[in-house]
């Protein structure tokens, strides 16, 4: 084949020479604009994997790398005069002058034709190629070009950044966080040759212009930077080679992805490479990874379907498929990592204390868990997990190890939870007249002598027009109260779980069937259905539900003492915990949401006015409840529809019912809107969380797609939220908290008495497991000379 590489970086270099060792007979050009050894930016990064997979494709190439490459497992903070370092991260810093150089004379020794100092602005240079690799970067003419077939979607970024140099030598990757009057700046600084450390600046754009870093030069913005970090650097100055840059130097990072790599062009196949199709942010250091990982999978594709003309449209169309999925991984994660350090300064840097920062830090991605952080650095995490017990007021005596962060107790008012595992409010349907009998007393009792710190009782409703279902639970008469409170002292006697309740109106979403008998289709009047309301006319489903009809005065005064004397009767069933409902598209939802609120009266328009009526009834009701018990509101944070509620807003709804005297925020999203159109994934609620405890400084409740101890490590540690409800893992399982501690192999937790000879033999089967496992393991693991 007759293949043309446009752009000499990484991707088209390594791309080139896999070819021609794969087959000598290829004849392949590289064409690059800039002169053989120019080059801008400094060192790159690459994990021990990609190394590897070098390695695999190319000894030599992997060998010569190898020999220049600087390796380092440490990541060492600097925050508020603290100092943190953790190992076992495995990075790989090289320059990118000598990496390179090291692909150059490797293509001019494997006969690849390398061309300088061409400056191409079209594929139809090159009409005799079989085969086009547009590996031209970030600002691809190729890809502009055919915009029209690649589909580019690309994202500027708000945080300014400036890549630097410095002959002050590291030994870890290091992270510098330094506040100035105006806010924060971070450094990313790793050591790439034996003479020279790359160090990156970063900041939001709002403390760039707030120093005037718009109006200085290059050798001002450089001073600047010596100052701000001079305690660190101690003498040693910065330097750039970016002197190709008019003004300022400072950047805006470039997400690229494409929804198209390749096409025909009448005459070559044409296939984008590298950053041309698809960027990831320097925040996990993964574009030359990127680059590197491309060029090996077009190759194997290739060397699996044939290396010939015939076979290209089928190599590419396959080539996509295939690698599109873990590029798409690696972009999720550097854009989890890269929206961190966008707003750390706001969020984590002066609320989170240096030790729990640095977990955040290390866990930014999502990729890295608690238990891959154990598997990292167990004596760091060991160490991490006694310092948060201490904060939570557990003693750890020394030689013991600390509980995991999920069996830290937590203390809010006069009530303390064993544990940050609540069972989530999920709804049963199972009540007749709102009356909870004996279904409620097995399901809820079953839950809480699982392990979890507290269970909660699913949205209970505070009259009879209420109700979402004629099965679901309510409060609105002494036999109801009294059905209650048979459950929560069989709750209390039996297990140490908390049990907490969610009070709320369906609104316009009521009288519905129940959810086997056709989910959210609704009951007419005639067959026993009632009259909705919410804040505007609305019909949740278009042209099939119920129309609701707009509420009174008289209605929300109604409502308002509908909640308050369901309150009174809590209190009375002796709950411990009561939580409002505002999430979800119901009643008081369908106020805060602009989708379903179109007043034009004092209860409609600006947010403020939206939360009138909500915080209204959350301070009657807040009035109605003992002191000394807990109250949660549960919210949407996220309508997922254009023009709905947006975590901004969740924000500033947190801090009004913070001001109003809320103790916590449940963070779900959604369920407002059947026109939504959510991103679902693990945990994938939690940055709704993370924002509105670390921005409204207010404690949460994490909620969605949590499935196993490893996330509710992960979410707790990092100061994501203060308890995670977990709702239908406990379908499946009810003792789920046990099981999950047995799993992680946490022994110290106490099972209900009759149920401890299951606990011992839960605890050896596990054990069993993991040590098959690990024999598994050994037998499958490479031996010397294996291939």
């Amino acid at each position: 084949m007759k293949i043309v590489c446009i752009g000499g970086g990484p991707a088209g270099l390594y791309f080139a020479l896999l070819m021609k060792r794969l087959d000598p007979a290829h004849d392949i050009t590289v064409v690059e604009r800039n002169r053989p050894y120019d080059t801008f930016g400094w060192g790159v990064v690459f994990s021990d994997a990609t190394l590897d997979n070098m390695t695999q494709w190319d000894p030599e190439t992997a060998a010569e790398v190898r020999q220049a490459f600087n390796h380092w497992d440490d990541i060492e903070l600097h925050v508020k005069d603290e100092v943190i370092r953790s190992g076992g991260h495995g990075f790989v810093g090289i320059g990118r002058k000598k990496l390179l150089n090291i692909l150059q004379a490797r293509c001019e020794q494997l006969g690849v034709q390398l061309v300088f100092e061409a400056d191409v602005v079209s594929d139809e240079e090159f009409p005799d190629a079989d085969l086009i690799i547009a590996s031209d970067g970030i600002n691809s003419r190729i890809r502009t070009r055919h915009e029209a077939v690649f589909k580019p979607d690309i994202v500027t970024r708000p945080n300014r950044y400036l890549w630097l140099g410095t002959h002050k030598l590291y030994d870890a990757f290091t992270f510098l966080f330094e506040k100035t009057e105006h806010g924060w700046f971070q450094a990313h600084i790793y050591k790439f040759d034996a003479n020279t450390s790359t160090l990156i600046v970063e900041c939001p754009e709002h403390v760039w212009l707030a120093h005037g870093l718009d109006k200085a030069d290059q050798a001002e913005s450089i001073a600047f930077c010596e100052r701000l970090f001079a305690k660190n650097l101690q003498g040693a100055a910065l330097m750039t080679n970016a002197r190709h840059l008019r003004g300022s130097a400072w950047l805006n990072f470039q997400r690229v992805k494409c929804a198209q790599w390749s096409l025909f062009n009448g005459h070559s196949h044409v296939v984008l490479m590298g950053d041309a199709v698809h960027t990831a942010h320097f925040a996990i250091g993964s574009g030359t990874k990127l680059a590197i990982e491309d060029a090996i999978e077009l190759t194997r594709q290739f060397k699996e379907l044939g290396d010939t003309a015939e076979q290209i449209p089928a190599v590419l169309a396959r080539y996509q498929a295939l690698r599109h999925i873990d590029v798409l991984r690696l972009q999720n994660a550097a854009w989890n990592a890269m929206e961190w350090f966008e707003v750390c300064g706001e969020r984590y840097c002066d609320q989170l204390p240096p030790p729990q920062f640095m977990y955040s830090m290390l866990t930014r991605s999502q990729r890295i868990s608690h238990e891959n952080l154990r598997l990292r650095d167990a004596g760091w995490l060991g160490g991490y997990e006694r310092w948060f017990a201490e904060q939570a007021g557990v003693a750890v005596a020394p030689g013991r190890a600390a509980p995991p962060p999920m069996f830290t107790p937590y203390t809010v008012r006069s009530v303390t939870l064993k544990n940050r595992v609540v069972v989530s409010p999920m709804a049963q349907y199972s009540c007749v007249d709102g009356l909870p009998a004996d279904y409620h007393l097995m399901h809820l009792g079953a839950r809480a002598m699982g392990g979890a710190g507290m269970v909660f009782a699913e949205m209970t409703c505070v009259s009879p027009d209420a109700r979402i279902t004629p099965g679901c639970p309510g409060l609105w008469n002494t036999p109801q109260r009294n059905g209650w409170k048979r459950i929560v002292d069989h709750v209390h006697t039996w297990s140490d779980a908390k049990i907490a309740l969610q009070i709320g109106h369906a609104g316009a979403k009521g009288s519905t069937r129940v959810a086997w008998e056709g989910i959210d289709q609704p009951v007419r009047e005639a067959d026993g259905g009632w009259p909705l309301i919410s804040a505007s006319p609305q019909q949740y489903l278009d042209g099939v539900s119920d129309w609701s009809r707009a509420m009174t005065r008289e209605d929300m005064d109604r409502v308002r003492d509908d909640f308050v004397r369901s309150t009174g009767w809590a209190a009375e069933a002796g709950f411990d915990w009561l939580e409002l409902h505002c999430a979800h598209g119901y009643l008081l939802s369908s106020f805060i949401s602009p989708l379903t609120n179109r007043r034009e009266d004092d209860y409609g328009g600006s947010l403020e006015n939206r939360l009138r009526y909500p915080l209204e009834v959350f301070r009657a009701v807040r009035a109605a409840w003992p002191a000394d018990r807990p109250m949660s509101v549960r919210i949407s944070a996220h309508d997922w529809v254009e023009g709905g509620i947006t975590p901004d807003d969740a924000v500033q709804i947190a801090r009004a019912f913070k001001a109003a005297g809320a103790d916590m925020i449940d963070c779900s999203s959604g369920q407002v809107s059947k026109q939504e159109k959510p991103v679902y994934g693990r945990m994938f609620q939690t940055p709704f969380s993370d924002r509105v405890r670390n921005e409204a400084g207010i404690a949460t409740i994490a909620v969605g797609a949590i499935s196993e101890a490893d996330h509710v490590n992960s979410i707790i540690a990092a100061g994501r939220a203060d308890l995670c409800a977990v709702a239908r893992p406990h379908l499946a399982n009810p003792a789920w908290t046990l099981t999950e501690a047995a799993r992680i192999g946490y022994l110290d937790v106490a099972w209900p008495r009759q149920y401890t000879s299951g606990k011992v033999q839960l605890e050896r089967n596990l054990e069993r497991e993991r040590q098959l496992a690990a024999q598994a393991a050994a037998l499958n693991a490479p031996r010397g000379g294996d291939a």
